[in-house]
């Protein structure tokens, strides 16, 4: 009997109605003959409605008590779908982070897992029982509640998987798989039927929000097999395995992802003799805020720097108050805030035989008279920073020209 985990996010579970479709699912795969563990997210808005409340108390809270608050709604969501499969006849019990236990580092808000002790799931899965998890959640050195960062559960689900050796993991969403673009912005996008490990971690860090990237990472790491599809449909999904799983002839460019919820940063006139960059990175890095597309330009005298880059908007404030409270070690001028910005990114191997791709794309953007503010690259990645109102337009334009469009859409 094979150990599987299955995901369910919050539109498949929005509603009493949807969390008794979603048992019957999960019922099948019992009557299947599989042991099975389920990672549930909180009921649709829920979170969102949590996080509203404590930033209405405070835009810089203490991230601890954050943490308390906005874990709760995946326990309800845990207790419901257990009792649902209790009345259909299917043993079940509901688990927190903290009974299992997914032990974490202290990082609130966007805590780290750092080891998950299998052994009480399996035992109780070998009694017969499903196992109803509570995502996004773990529990700190300290025995207080933490929550891995938005999508977390997703990350849940992939390191129990790993830690029971799941035959695999299905995260279940409101999409049917891995798409070249978000279908919200380019209808002729196309579902992908493979994609790799290493190119679905660029696509979710640029700002694809099927998989989190975290869950990607420790599914790569511990070469945990993905399967991404609805819950909502019988369509198979894309398979999300190491490279030398693919069996088909892979693309040069697999997709491309653009986020929104960025804000610029800039800091003016920093004196281009001290080592102020480096010192801003230790700043952001000391209280875990992640920033992106860093750059910066000399002043027209040439005697000074005007530094950029872009952190989460829900870190804005937070990143403004710690450089405020460093301007005069930093002995910046001012601080601008730019929040109508957008990242736009190219993923794939193809990126890695020549100009020609990134060619494309900054002719691409030329061509449609959208400028580029800032640009960052790696191998398998090419992101540029553009104006917001410009974001559905250069996605749309270079899909169409990297050759992903799916016909008769």
């Amino acid at each position: 009997m094979a150990y599987i985990v299955q995901k369910f996010g919050g539109t498949s579970i929005a509603t009493v109605d949807l969390i008794k479709k979603v048992a019957l699912r999960v019922k099948s795969e019992v009557e299947a003959g599989h042991h099975v563990v389920v990672v549930v997210s909180a009921m649709s808005g829920t979170t969102n409605k949590l996080v509203d409340y404590v930033r209405e108390l405070s835009p810089t809270y203490d991230r601890a008590e954050y943490d308390a608050v906005v874990s709760s709604g995946e326990q309800v969501t845990a207790g419901l779908l257990a009792i649902a499969l209790q009345s259909i006849g299917i043993p079940a019990r509901s688990w927190f982070g903290w009974q299992i236990p997914i032990q974490t580092n202290s990082q609130y808000a966007h805590a780290t897992i750092e080891h998950i002790d299998g052994a009480h799931l399996i035992a109780d899965l070998n009694q017969g029982r499903v196992a109803i998890v509570s995502g996004f959640q773990g529990v700190s050195p300290e025995g207080r509640v933490t929550t891995l960062g938005r999508g977390g559960s997703d990350t849940t689900a992939v390191a129990i998987a790993a830690a029971i050796n799941a035959e695999r993991c299905d995260i279940f969403t409101d999409v049917d798989g891995i798409y070249t673009a978000d279908p919200r912005y380019v209808t002729s996008a196309g579902r992908l039927d493979h994609i790799a490990y290493q190119e679905m971690l660029e696509l979710s860090a640029q700002g694809a929000k099927v998989l989190q990237r975290e869950s990607v990472e420790f599914a790569m790491k511990h070469q945990v097999r993905l399967r991404v599809l609805s819950s909502l449909s019988e369509a198979p999904g894309t398979l999300v395995t190491s490279d030398d799983e693919l069996v088909l002839q892979k693309k040069k460019i697999s997709g491309l992802a653009h986020t929104l919820n960025e804000v610029k940063l800039t800091l003016t006139s920093l004196p281009q003799s001290n080592p102020q960059l480096e010192i801003i990175k230790e700043l952001l890095e000391a209280q875990h805020i992640a920033f992106d597309m860093l750059h910066s330009t000399l002043s027209t005298c040439g005697q000074h720097l005007d530094c950029s880059f872009t952190v989460l908007a829900t870190e804005g404030e937070r990143a403004i108050d710690i450089l405020m409270k460093a301007k005069n070690n930093l002995d910046f001028n001012d601080l601008l805030r730019d929040s109508d910005v957008a990242k736009v990114s190219v993923i794939g191997s193809g990126l890695q035989t020549g100009h020609s791709p990134s060619h494309k794309l900054f002719q691409t953007l030329h061509m449609e008279g959208i400028e580029v503010q800032a640009v960052s690259a790696s191998d398998i990645k090419l992101s540029v920073l553009v104006p917001a109102k410009n974001a559905g337009r250069a996605v749309a334009s270079l899909h169409t020209v990297y050759q992903l469009d799916v016909e008769d859409c």
